[in-house]
């Protein structure tokens, strides 16, 4: 799968979502801000969460928000490249990657305890009958990762295969999901033997009741990974690029509807808000990337 090609399946995008009356001017693209997001969980789910953040940063900003959920991380990259969107959410390694061919800037994330930028973790789970005890036993197993550009999805669960001597590639017979919640159903329903499952998906499925940590075992656990960033196209006016910071950083997401805020505080953000974040913050992103010899483009 080549990360700088156009994926043509149906995109979802939201209608518009006008802000607060703007002036001429303060505004990109004749006053329309098209705001990116990955997916993360299924559209179903993300887009009434979505549309109703669209519209309280539109209401800040004083522009008119435009909503497009991507249906590959690669395609949100895409459309940042080709100048089609201001502002995306991103995962931490398609954020490593944007920054790298589409010019994103990481300003903000949502929060975490102490009013920190949240983290989460990557595991390896197996399910208790399967066979597999230890992850050793992983190999030559049937194994599912989520998108090959995630970052708990896929290149944290390869590193952990990798420095227990499996090929995370070869070693396993790997499925690539496509997405989390696709991923977690596989393992749920014991179509794959073992696979990735991060803790933002257990907390949304904790949230729809379809999770029991007894029908799971853990074989490893990552360090903490920094969450989603809120990046802006590097090539902004500087003005209005000053302006778009100062409002994602500073969300109060208590100002969205119930349903929004416990879609948000299980799969994002307990604080229910943003906080300022930076580039460095991913680094030890792009080391996990030259320590596995990944190849971005490639992904």
């Amino acid at each position: 799968m080549k990360v700088l090609k156009v994926l043509a399946a149906a995109t979802v995008l939201a209608g518009l979502f006008s802000g607060v009356a703007h002036a001429a001017g303060t505004c990109p693209n004749d006053g329309v801000v098209r705001f990116g997001v990955e997916p993360y969980e299924s559209a179903q789910r993300m887009l009434p969460v979505y549309t109703d953040l669209a519209k309280l940063i539109g209401d800040k900003l004083g522009c008119t928000v435009q909503l497009y959920v991507a249906t590959s991380y690669n395609a949100e990259i895409e459309a940042m490249r080709n100048n089609k969107l201001e502002f995306g959410e991103f995962g931490p390694l398609g954020y490593v990657l944007a920054h790298q061919v589409a010019h994103a800037e990481a300003v903000a994330t949502f929060a975490g305890e102490q009013g920190k930028p949240a983290t989460y973790y990557a595991s390896i789970v197996t399910w208790p009958g399967s066979g597999i005890k230890t992850l050793a036993d992983t190999s030559g197993h049937s194994f599912a990762y989520a998108d090959a550009a995630s970052t708990s999805g896929h290149l944290f669960p390869a590193y952990g295969l990798s420095k227990n001597g499996i090929d995370p590639d070869k070693g396993i017979k790997a499925i690539y999901a496509g997405s989390h919640t696709a991923s977690f159903e596989a393992l749920r329903n014991h179509k794959v033997e073992a696979g990735e499952l991060n803790s933002e998906e257990i907390a949304s499925a904790k949230l729809h009741n379809e999770y029991d940590s007894a029908a799971y075992v853990t074989l490893w656990k990552s360090d903490p990974i920094p969450i989603d960033p809120l990046a802006v196209r590097g090539d902004l006016p500087a003005d209005f690029k000053a302006r778009l910071t100062s409002v994602l950083s500073s969300l109060d997401l208590r100002q969205l509807p119930e349903a929004d805020q416990k879609f948000l505080a299980a799969n994002q953000n307990p604080e229910l808000r943003t906080v300022p974040q930076s580039d460095s913050a991913y680094n030890q992103i792009r080391d996990l990337v030259s320590t596995l010899h990944i190849d971005l483009a490639k992904l």
